[in-house]
């Protein structure tokens, strides 16, 4: 490999790709409407790139490998699987001759089409982002099948900029990856490292000969726990960080950790060759001089500005643990010196905080979006702030009104054990069947419907006070008269009002409860084209007056069947929003459990029997390490309990969770002592299924079957099947039958006829199940 300059004072490890006015959504959508071609799509892209490019220059980020290329049409781990060739066996035909796989067959795998389902989705590492889960087998042939990223770093050259292109790395992206489903049993997608790396060695080259003189190729899969411990990790850095490290042609090498520290694992990192590597120094910890033995001439690149939540840096602290790195890998030896960088990637956070103008001052002052935070490492690389404390606080002090309230906090120092306890459930189940006597295999939605324009429209005229209260509240009980009037002709048996008054299901709360403030412009990509406005969790957080009684009981008053009240747990309104540093999560948790503890108790006093309580999120923050997975389930699902465990026997507490991994959480979902639990299933085809034997977990169980973030329709049959499986596996008692999710994001066509399929299964499973034997 030809020399090349050492990694600028400053940089960092990604930045938001969605546009700060989303462009990249509404490009995409567009084109996926058919109301724009794809050239038009591929210039919306060139366009973003250019303009983070020219943006990170004007911020300060300078010199030769500084700016990374971190662009992505819709996920990097997606984009590294395609790069490589490793497609399904039912995507097979998605290549072009020449293996080659279009941007439009990408979005095929992303999205899926009418004949296959599109590639599992669950959550990164313990983010908010969704990523595509890679599905490997023995015989996935992984050849160099992409080159956006070769063409992406030839375009930036052309513009005389010279970018550092980032790519998921092999260890992650095997790590991370499921057994194809033709694989054997048993069979581990790591056991195709030996296979994977000589691709990735010729994608260096390429990006070499395309004018890059420097790479980032991310492996936090090596600071969580894996089902391989930290001495077969090392040996797999030998075989796959240290192969690419020695290849003759490739760019110089930066390997990044974040999310996490890389424990056991970052002797092995040293000692492989690359030119730099990255150190989490928010999630993870600084490093002892021994581990830092083997650094020789490496460049640390520590992560002290955070890269996933939007509070104003302390400085000073920063400043000293940045300080406190040099001085240890100084003392080991190390050669190198430490560059400044972000924790993780900047697309966690919004664009650019001076847009909020409408935020509180004394708030907006104490925040920093990617820009600022872009902002924040070049200062600290310029030298000019004091050290402070290496132990001191990660953010800056937030002390105006709303953040202690005595009362909140006399309340939450009050509660006992006794406050999170209900009776047994075989008591609860027999008082709600005699209340509700629903039938077997119940059907249900998750809760939201489609939002058509005419909502969307009159909330937006109601913010902006073009319609009064009066006008506003009409056109919201229109629409969930309409949705009603639907769910009734389907034949639904437990129908929700739909949501037409909810933006988002944790803003909605932020936006009515003591303690939050919500933005106009801060949104994140949550996955795809789909973006979020996480809100901002300051304060102490309580109730004014009842958020949902009204809704809901209007709903109820137009049908005899029951009408679920839909509220978002505690949990997920944390996991959902940028949350306060400055306390432990656990009691702002407590918190926002007393605030829907009340709502609970209004809705059951106004005659709604059954409650939804969602906690989609219970999965995502569980920690990455195992150790620390008792502590968080503690307190997370103490939360959701204090909240749902203040009602009669005879109201029916449901929640739902959807899009993660939840093999893992089972002991904690059974905990949580929700009546009805409801859950994605269809993506991953049932897995979970096999995980809820009913001694373990007897309470009502809806594994969704219906993957509502495709726009394919699910035929009768396909969902029979499902049904069939799961009826077999949980029993007819406890079995519920709903899509994956909410369906928010649906046009009316898809939905209407996905759930006239999803009740047509359901009677037919259930006539099935009345057929006598045949002796």
């Amino acid at each position: 490999m030809t020399s090349t300059p050492a990694l600028p004072a400053a940089t960092i490890l990604g930045y938001p790709r969605i546009g700060p006015n989303r462009e990249l959504k509404k490009a995409e959508e567009s084109y996926w409407a058919g109301r724009s071609d794809l050239a038009a799509l591929e210039e919306t892209g060139r366009a973003l790139r250019a303009a983070t490019r020219a943006r990170l220059a004007e911020l300060g980020l300078a010199g030769e490998g500084a700016i990374p290329e971190s662009f992505s049409w819709y996920d990097q781990v997606l984009d590294a699987a395609v790069a490589v060739g490793a497609l399904p066996s039912r995507f097979a035909d998605l290549q072009g001759e020449d293996g080659s796989i279009s941007l439009a067959s990408t979005f095929v795998l992303a999205r899926g089409d009418e004949q296959r389902p599109p590639l599992e989705m669950t959550k990164w590492f313990d983010t908010n982002y969704h990523y595509l889960v890679p599905e490997i087998g023995p015989d996935t042939a992984f050849h160099l099948a992409g080159d956006q990223l070769v063409r992406w770093v030839r375009e930036a050259a052309a513009a005389g900029d010279a970018v550092r292109p980032v790519i998921v790395g092999p260890l992650t992206l095997l790590l991370l990856a499921k057994a194809a489903d033709d694989a054997p049993e048993g069979f581990d997608p790591i056991t195709r490292l030996a296979d994977l790396v000589p691709v990735y060695v010729e994608l260096l080259a390429a990006l070499r000969a395309a004018g890059a003189a420097w790479v980032q190729v991310d492996e936090p899969a090596l600071s969580a726990d894996q089902r391989l411990a930290p001495a077969e990790l090392s040996e797999l850095v030998a075989q796959s960080t240290a192969v690419l490290a020695a290849a003759e042609d490739r760019p110089a090498t930066l390997v990044t950790t974040g999310y996490g520290h890389p424990e056991g694992v970052l002797p092995a990192l040293l000692a492989s060759g690359v030119e730099a590597l990255h150190l989490d120094l928010v999630k993870g910890q600084l490093p002892a001089v021994v581990d830092l033995a083997g650094a020789g001439a490496t460049q640390l690149v520590a992560g002290v500005i955070n890269g996933r939540n939007i509070w104003r840096a302390e400085l000073g602290t920063a400043a000293a643990r940045v300080a406190e790195l040099a001085s240890r890998l100084e003392q080991a030896g190390g050669t190198g010196g430490v560059v400044v960088g972000t924790s993780t990637s900047l697309q966690h956070v919004p664009h650019d905080v001076s847009r909020e103008t409408k935020l509180p001052a004394e708030l907006r002052e104490t925040l920093a979006f990617a820009d600022q935070k872009v902002a924040e490492v070049v200062e600290l690389a310029g030298g000019s702030v004091a050290a402070g404390s290496v132990d001191g606080p990660l953010s800056v002090a937030r002390t105006f009104a709303g953040v202690q309230v005595p009362a909140v906090r006399e309340r939450a120092a009050a509660v006992t054990a006794a406050d999170t306890e209900r009776a047994a459930f075989s008591v609860r189940a027999a008082a709600q069947q005699e209340a509700l006597g629903l039938p077997e295999l119940p059907t249900t939605t998750i809760g939201s419907f489609p939002q058509v324009g005419e909502v969307r429209k009159a909330r937006a005229a109601h913010r902006a006070g073009r319609i009064d209260d009066a006008a506003y509240t009409q056109a919201m009980k229109d629409e969930i008269a309409r949705v009603i009037a639907l769910q009734e002709e389907l034949g639904l048996d437990v129908l929700v009002h739909g949501e037409p008054e909810r933006n988002d299901m944790v803003q909605y709360f932020a936006e009515n409860l003591e303690g939050f403030a919500t933005t106009e412009h801060g949104w994140v990509q949550s996955y795809g084209s789909r973006c979020t406005r996480p809100s901002i969790l300051f304060g102490d957080v309580h109730r004014a007056a009842p958020i949902t009684v009204d809704w809901a009981t209007y709903a109820q008053s137009l049908t005899q069947r029951p009408v679920k009240g839909m509220l978002t747990g505690p949990v997920t309104i944390l996991a959902w929003s940028f949350v306060r540093d400055d306390q432990p999560l656990g009691d702002t948790a407590a918190q926002v459990g007393l605030a829907l503890r009340d709502e609970v108790a209004d809705l059951e006093t106004a005659g709604i029997g059954i409650v939804q309580v969602d906690e989609p999120a219970l999965r995502e923050l569980l920690p990455l390490r195992k150790r620390d997975h008792d502590a968080y389930l503690d307190w997370s699902v103490a939360s959701f309990r204090l909240a749902t465990s203040g009602v009669a026997e005879a109201t029916q507490i449901h929640t739902h969770l959807c899009y993660s991994e939840f093999n893992v959480v089972v002991d904690a979902i059974d905990a949580l002592n929700a009546d009805v639990t409801s859950i994605e299933s269809a993506r991953s085809r049932g897995e979970i299924v096999e995980a809820l034997d009913p001694e373990a977990f007897p309470r009502g169980i809806g594994p969704g079957v219906w993957d509502i973030h495709s726009p394919r329709v699910p035929s009768v049959e396909e969902i029979a099947e499902q049904l069939t499986r799961a009826r077999a596996a949980v029993g007819a008692e406890r079995l519920w039958v709903n899509p994956d999710c909410g369906l928010k994001t649906r046009g009316y066509a898809e939905t209407e006829a996905s759930l006239k399929n999803l009740v047509e299964a359901t009677l037919q499973v259930r006539a099935a199940a009345q057929e006598p034997a045949l002796v």
